[in-house]
């Protein structure tokens, strides 16, 4: 069988909360049902009309296991004969368009050719155009509900990752920076805390995505874990006040750039003599040692490991268990893997909305995981 999983369904389960895209699956299918009935009915509820057909006799329960979790659906019951909703049919296929109508609107607004598409895949040939659309804002207001959450409390760690999309500006295709960013908070929950797209990765445009999450009630942030993107630094001692540890895996790759292949092995040895200090002052002596002996056969890297030992070694002056977590952004390369995925798929011009969205909605995707204390 292949894969056909929602990507936005694994990224929010791997940080923590897929109950919010269930939840907003749940909505679409107890409302898709609602407008079904009515149409079988012939009169809306608790309404009078000498062309209904029957009447409604409460509900009855049923789970229904879809890749966004199990759904917890309450199928409307009549009172002469029954109702059975025709997408629950064993072997429907309607289950690949629920899924896509519920990404879309996660990353740019769902549209009504979505809900179309889901409509048609479900068997529900009645539902009328203005229930559509009724469904297409309702999906939005929900989603935009969840995006716009505050934020509370202290958010100690900050990790931030940038992947990059190509995107049609003005007849042309331009590259854009997409951020991820993930908070742990002073309990060791670690949420994801927004999603922005943005023209370029200038020192304005990180400016901007720091204070909106300012602006949701991002606070007590102490250290910013990231890779070494252009005006990213200046960015956060301007708005957050905080610390930057530049990535050290990242770092490590473009370290090893400056050794033949044959000695990488050696090298690599050598410079993680660094990391297993058990303090900030071992790791900077044994740094400045390692630098000393490899410099004479590698010059361009010794100059790397004396421009950058104070950003490589931030993390050192953290509590020792938080360390394993905060000397890189490998705890967002499976979140952003999913995100580049998610917005790979859509359409350039609803990124184009997002982008827009953004700048005056800022996104929030608030997923509680399990953190390292």
């Amino acid at each position: 069988m292949t894969e056909d999983r929602l990507p936005l369904a694994d990224l929010l389960a791997k940080a923590g909360d897929g109950d919010f895209l269930s939840s907003v699956a749940e909505a679409v299918l107890q409302m898709l049902m609602e407008a079904d009935v009515e149409g079988q009915i012939g009169a809306a509820r608790h309404e009078r009309t000498g062309e209904r057909l029957n009447y409604r006799n409460g509900f009855r329960d049923r789970t229904l296991d879809t890749r966004l979790g199990s759904l917890q659906l309450r199928i409307p019951k009549l009172r002469q004969g029954s109702y059975f909703p025709p997408f629950l049919e064993p072997r429907k296929t309607s289950e690949k368009a629920l899924v896509a109508v519920i990404q879309e609107a996660w990353i740019g607004g769902v549209s009504t050719r979505r809900v179309d598409e889901l409509v048609q895949a479900m068997g529900l040939s009645g539902i009328s155009k203005s229930t559509v659309s009724k469904l297409c804002r309702d999906i939005d207001e929900r989603v935009t509900a969840f995006l716009d959450r505050p934020l509370s409390g202290e958010w100690p760690y900050l990790w931030l990752d940038t992947t990059y999309l190509r995107q049609r500006e003005g007849g042309r295709i331009v590259s854009v920076a997409a951020i991820i960013a993930v908070a742990c908070d002073a309990e060791g929950r670690r949420e994801i805390v927004g999603l922005h797209i943005g023209p370029s990765e200038a020192e304005t445009f990180w400016a901007t995505f720091l204070k909106s999450l300012v602006r949701r009630g991002l606070k007590g942030v102490k250290l910013v874990v990231s890779d070494a993107h252009e005006g990213l630094k200046a960015a956060i001692a301007r708005v957050l006040g905080a610390t930057w540890q530049r990535c050290r895996v990242h770092w490590m790759r473009n370290a090893l750039a400056h050794v033949g292949k044959a000695q990488q092995s050696m090298a690599s040895a050598a410079l993680r003599q660094a990391f297993l200090q058990p303090d900030q002052d071992g790791a900077r002596q044994t740094w400045r040692h390692v630098a000393d002996q490899l410099r004479e056969r590698w010059p361009k890297l010794g100059k790397l490991m004396d421009d950058s030992e104070h950003d490589v070694l931030a993390y050192m002056a953290f509590p020792a268990p938080h360390r394993t977590k905060l000397h890189s952004t490998n705890p967002l390369e499976r979140l952003n893997k999913g995100a580049r995925h998610c917005l790979a798929q859509t359409p350039r011009r609803r990124r184009r909305h997002l982008s827009l969205r953004s700048l005056h909605h800022p996104p929030d995707r608030r997923c509680a995981a399990r953190g390292q204390r």
